[in-house]
């Protein structure tokens, strides 16, 4: 079936033989690549989600812009091999995160096609923000706040506390952001990191430095498997592409489980790459000697 065009007929009748529940809000990760080609491109799916979920559904998609951060992935590689005066000009030149209109940063079509919708709403978290689209947009969004990139005081959790869904659409589970919400619920403290980012404020751009929990997700692929042989979640084909569907309170839930169980193994610095020179700083300065990693 790889490369047929997908409809709007298709996707209604694979989205429902996932057992997606009408009236549900849900949270979409999704490769439209691999859903299709699909006929009229992410608006074609949006008509085909509502269609199932009915009009009381949500639609929420991570709307993540990691490109105004110096303690992103994307900022390091940018950066890799440039001398202290380049890196700040570098710097210097980041754009300052405006909720209204800031693109998503690689979180693909199907998501910025949300986020563009009129009625949409977006958290306001400069790195890891998500978009809302339906009856309970606002109060799902309401809360995110800065020291809480995926956690109690992120949507995450008012996913959680309204029984919300996850549907994978041809993604795994390593971009399945409502596992780190089980991170924030161990039974061991969180550690945590220095971030820097950038924000418009007006006319003006301004840099916020913050510290907050140190999320990893190297072991999700590990935790997708035994995830997948759970009464709870229920995998198959939409359009082209692989699908799961899973309880967001059953998912963290289960993840916390799984977490406690499997300890966290030495951390690499960076994902292996020499922290700059105000990271070493903010190390001496804090007495930190842990090793860390970087997400946004």
């Amino acid at each position: 079936m790889a490369g047929l065009s997908v409809g709007r007929a298709a996707l209604i009748s694979d989205l429902a033989t996932l057992h997606l529940p009408a009236g549900r809000d849900v949270l979409v990760h999704c490769s439209l690549r691999r859903v299709g080609p699909v006929v009229g491109g992410p608006a074609t799916v949006l008509t085909a989600l509502r269609e199932v979920l009915g009009p009381d559904g949500t639609v929420v998609v991570p709307t993540q812009t990691a490109d105004n951060s110096t303690t992103s992935p994307s900022f390091r590689a940018a950066t890799r091999g440039l001398d202290a005066a380049q890196i700040a000009e570098y710097e210097a030149a980041l754009p300052g995160f405006d909720s209204t209109r800031t693109p998503s940063q690689r979180m693909g079509a199907f998501a910025e096609h949300i986020r563009c919708q009129p009625g949409s709403v977006r958290s306001g978290h400069p790195q890891t923000s998500f978009t809302a689209l339906g009856p309970r947009a606002g109060a799902l969004m309401a809360i995110h706040d800065l020291d809480c990139h995926l956690g109690e005081r992120s949507p995450l959790a008012a996913l959680y506390t309204a029984n919300a869904n996850v549907l994978l659409l041809g993604v795994g589970y390593e971009v399945c952001t409502a596992l780190h919400l089980a991170e924030y619920r161990l039974p061991w403290p969180a550690p945590v990191r220095p971030y820097r980012c950038y924000v418009r404020a007006g006319e003006r751009r301004e840099r916020l430095d913050f510290m907050a929990a140190d999320l990893v997700d190297y072991d999700f692929p590990e935790l997708g498997a035994d995830l997948d042989r759970q009464s709870f979640v229920t995998s198959g084909r939409v359009g082209n592409a692989l699908a799961t569907v899973m309880p967001v309170r059953a998912a963290v839930d289960f993840a916390v489980r799984w977490l406690t169980g499997h300890a966290p193994g030495e951390r690499p610095v960076f994902g292996g790459m020499a922290p700059l020179p105000w990271e070493h700083a903010a190390r001496l300065e804090s007495g930190e000697s842990r090793t860390w990693t970087t997400s946004s």
